[in-house]
């Protein structure tokens, strides 16, 4: 799938600026909570898409409360 590949790049590719933000660098940490905003969307786009592939017969019944 297209979008977990991207989805481990993006993970990938801001571990240097997290290293930096624990550095104190307050630039990378405006670009590593951009970048977490960005892969949590992403995150719930492939959720949502394997929820939608799975289809409505296979969904549980909802469980009281």
């Amino acid at each position: 799938m297209q979008q977990y590949d991207e989805l481990k790049r993006m993970v990938d590719d801001v571990g240097e600026d997290v290293l930096k933000a624990l550095g104190g660098n307050k630039a990378a940490g405006t670009r590593v909570r951009k970048t977490m905003q960005e892969i949590k969307n992403l995150a719930q786009s492939i959720r949502k898409r394997l929820l939608d592939l799975r289809g409505p017969e296979d969904t549980p019944p909802a469980q009281p409360q």
